[in-house]
């Protein structure tokens, strides 16, 4: 009822291990859960993060979804981790998300990465700034 729409889901990601942040976003993920077999069809997706862990909102005890509170847009083509980069990909994702071990073999979890081509920060109220993908 909804094909050709765009359609929000929340996937745990990680860009590094903890001690060695790329900037990249890997994910695990299942061709069972839908919004993997639609990116599978077209990867075009757009990621969304929260300053939830800034200084300001938290200090003045600010609600992250508020607009005052940063938060970076990152929009792209979603693709999977060649065969070179799943060693890397595992170490990031099993560092920050230990959990994903032990979850069922049976969905067939693989990973996929987002190349980024645009990057959009918007930290108070109004319009975004764009901040090119290099920096």
């Amino acid at each position: 009822q909804i094909q050709g729409m765009p359609y929000g889901n929340c996937l745990l990601l990680s860009d590094g291990p903890v001690n060695n942040s790329t900037g990249i976003p890997f994910f695990y993920v299942t061709p069972k859960d839908n919004t993997v077999a639609d990116l599978l069809k077209n990867p075009v997706a757009s990621l969304t993060l929260p300053e939830a862990d800034g200084n300001f909102c938290r200090k003045n005890v600010i609600d992250p979804e508020d607009p005052r509170c940063a938060r970076l847009t990152l929009a792209g083509q979603m693709v999977m981790v060649p065969p070179e980069e799943v060693e890397f990909a595992k170490q990031a994702m099993f560092s920050r998300h230990p959990v994903v071990r032990k979850w069922p073999r049976s969905y067939e979890w693989f990973f996929m990465k987002m190349n980024i081509e645009h990057i959009w920060l918007q930290s108070w109220y109004g319009e975004a700034s764009a901040i090119a993908v290099e920096e």
